[in-house]
């Protein structure tokens, strides 16, 4: 029996070398093939890292362009192109050309359609995209606002002894319920600021008996209070844009003064006494952002322009040459000067008049030479018609 079992053991010998061998064949088959494959692999995924990165530094190039035209930094005459190179996005270079294609014009709406071709070139090569885009802008009229010798979006009150030419009812009359564009403040703060930004106030007083060269431009952060210690009755003139974001008060007290308005702009920030947004025909009572007294007269035509309330008390020395545009934003417009004004009254929540006189007439240089923003761009925005990839 024992003969039998170690025969048997004996004849199984090298079973296993067989099956190694059998192994190793099938596995150097395998593995080469898997090495050319992996080897494959390797130099295909460069290639599509290379084309990917190429892609979005293309695309990238496209938005950059979008950008330029949403911005208003790219202005092109029909038919006419611009091209410009943005290096090293995603190691690539890419060569951008902007082609105004074509404009449609709608009620208060501008279409321009522009072609965008981004090319972004690397060691693989090019790839490039060729997009269509239309930027609609959306503007605003604020010169409607000038039109009528009081405006308002809510109402306006005649009190006492007051006279308004033309009457109610009239053209260029008061008008309530104004439906007009009505401005926000940003629609004033954008363009002022540019006047102001390089000529700081530290101080929150200012002596106009300072200023024989004229006031402005001037820029003050904070409350503002404008007096005359000097001599009574002497003059001074605006040189340019005041803007002041704090509450604000002109000849309250102190000595009598002239301020000569010479076509610029007062300018203030402030929302005091501005009506809530959901609420915007009840203005805060009794509080202003603008107060303007009886030791100021003012003279010549500009604008006076507040968020909020204005309390607009001064003595008038103008005629018909000249026309003072007085604006509440969001507040009420309180009007009780003492003599002839001549010009346009407009409050978001209301204008009150309690007396003198107030005139509009058709000055011809309304609408060339104050500093206001007749338009604005109230809305830009931009969508993409077609994308393609070559």
């Amino acid at each position: 029996m024992k003969v039998a079992v170690k025969r048997l053991i004996r004849n199984e010998k090298g079973q296993a070398m067989i099956l190694a061998v059998i192994l190793l064949l099938v596995g150097g088959l395998v593995v080469s093939s898997l090495l050319s494959y992996m080897g494959t692999g390797l130099t295909t995924g460069v290639v599509y890292e290379a084309k990917t990165a190429e892609l979005y530094a293309a695309d990238a190039g496209v938005e950059d362009a979008v950008w330029k035209i949403q911005s208003g930094e790219v202005a092109l005459c029909p038919n006419q192109s611009t091209n410009y190179t943005i290096e090293d996005v995603n190691g690539k270079n890419v060569t951008v050309t902007i082609t105004y294609v074509t404009n449609t014009t709608g009620n208060k709406t501008i279409t321009l359609t522009y072609q965008i071709e981004s090319i972004a070139t690397g060691d693989s090569g090019e790839t490039k995209i060729e997009a269509y885009v239309d930027a609609t802008t959306v503007t605003a009229n604020y010169s409607g606002i000038m039109d009528n010798v009081v405006t308002s979006p809510c109402d306006y009150d005649l009190q006492g002894p007051t006279e308004v030419d033309p009457p109610e009812g009239d053209e260029h009359g008061p008008e309530a319920n104004y439906t007009g564009d009505w401005p926000a403040a940003d629609a004033f703060s954008g363009m002022y600021w540019d006047d102001v930004k390089d000529h700081p106030y530290g101080s929150d007083t200012l002596y106009v008996q300072d200023y024989g060269a004229g006031i402005g431009p001037l820029y003050r952060n904070g409350t503002l209070n404008i007096i005359n210690t000097g001599a009574a009755g002497l003059e001074v003139q605006l040189n340019d844009t005041l803007y002041i974001t704090g509450d604000t008060d002109i000849g309250q007290t102190n000595q009598a003064f002239t301020l000569d308005l010479n076509g610029q702009t007062i300018f203030i920030e402030s929302a005091t006494g501005a009506a809530p947004e959901d609420d915007p025909c009840n203005p805060a009572e009794n509080q202003y952002a603008l107060r303007i007294g009886g030791k100021c007269t003012l003279t010549g035509s500009g604008c006076i322009i507040a968020v909020g309330g204005i309390e607009f008390k001064p003595n008038m020395s103008c005629n018909e040459t000249d026309f003072i545009f007085v604006l509440s934003i969001r507040g009420k417009t309180y009007m009780q000067p003492n003599g002839d004004f001549y010009g346009s009254l407009a409050g978001l929540a209301e204008v009150n008049i309690q007396n003198g006189k107030a005139y509009w007439w058709d000055a011809p240089f309304i609408n060339e030479g104050f500093n206001y923003p007749y338009t604005a761009i109230v809305d830009r925005m931009h969508y993409i018609l077609s994308w393609e990839v070559d």
